[in-house]
């Protein structure tokens, strides 16, 4: 199984357009290199059909990345869609927006997603009734504790992750509204969890994590109160459904005696382990997890 990050910042890339913050004005000065918005891909062998997970707003240019790298090399008429199926973790914007890039298919897209999603985005923000009138939707739904067979050699179990409501619903009920994928290839049994999008870090959760060869995690932010201590927001990580990397409860000190390959993505553009020579980066990396980039590919 290979897995690809094609974008490795969290809504907004890297540097975010009216962002001034440190972070963004060391890409803008060539001390650190930009992002793309959180997306991976997912093959199940060399030949194999790549899978998207997420479709952010800059799928043109991770496309044009992966075809630049020889990654598709499956050809079938001038305007072939290059993934197989599109699974989407929530409803989110920057998770969902670049599916109006894709309307040019010549072909329906099959799009993953859990009931909840599928309402969101046929009712408040009508991305699958939009592309019904181009391309074409095939929908299939996603339920978290049920295992989806993508192709014969590939997987995917769904799991519950968050009940964060996206800020364009207007909805006080509780719900499962982000999930996270556990993804295997049956003939190596080789396991990744993605989970981009984390409040907190429960028992079942840290079992999931420790039973992977791999983990894709949300590193969004450093602490808890980044946004508003910067005066560029007002509510802390945890009230957007993200826990913070830092603290005694934070997301490293948790992930500690974890000794599953971890990397973290979904990463905003005000965390300083973005930053080569931060002392945050150098924190991150003394506990053995990686920081992803567009383009980092991984074999399992």
């Amino acid at each position: 199984m290979l897995i690809r990050i094609l974008g490795a910042a969290a809504g907004g890339g890297y540097p975010q357009w009216n962002c001034h913050c440190n972070g963004c004005e060391t890409v803008r000065d060539g001390t650190a290199k930009p992002l793309t918005q959180s997306s991976i891909a997912v093959q199940s062998e060399e030949d194999g059909s790549w899978f998207l997970i997420n479709a952010s707003p800059d799928i043109r240019q991770q496309i044009e990345a992966m075809r630049g790298e020889g990654c598709f090399n499956l050809h079938s008429g001038n305007r072939s869609l290059p993934f197989a199926g599109i699974l989407l973790t929530d409803a989110e914007i920057d998770h969902t927006t670049g599916l109006i890039l894709l309307r040019e298919s010549t072909a329906p897209l099959n799009i993953y997603s859990t009931a909840t999603v599928k309402h969101a985005l046929t009712s408040g923000y009508g991305i699958l009734s939009t592309l019904q009138n181009y391309c074409g939707v095939n929908w299939a739904p996603i339920t978290p504790g049920e295992i989806i067979q993508l192709t014969d050699e590939l997987e995917v179990e769904a799991f519950a992750l968050s009940t964060k409501v996206p800020k364009y619903i207007q909805s006080t009920e509780v719900e499962v509204w982000g999930i996270g994928l556990t993804i295997r290839d049956t003939t190596t049994n080789a396991t990744l969890t993605y989970a981009p999008g984390m409040g907190s870090l429960n028992t079942d959760l840290r079992k999931r994590f420790e039973n992977s060869d791999c983990i894709l995690i949300d590193g969004t932010f450093w602490t808890n109160d980044e946004l508003p201590k910067l005066g560029i927001g007002a509510r802390t990580a945890q009230q957007m459904g993200h826990l913070p990397l830092s603290g005694d409860d934070g997301t490293l000190s948790q992930l500690a005696n974890i000794t599953t390959r971890k990397i973290f993505v979904h990463i905003n553009n005000t965390n300083p382990i973005l930053i080569s020579n931060s002392p945050e980066r150098q924190t991150v990396e003394n506990t053995g997890v990686e920081i992803g980039y567009d383009g980092l590919t991984i074999k399992l």
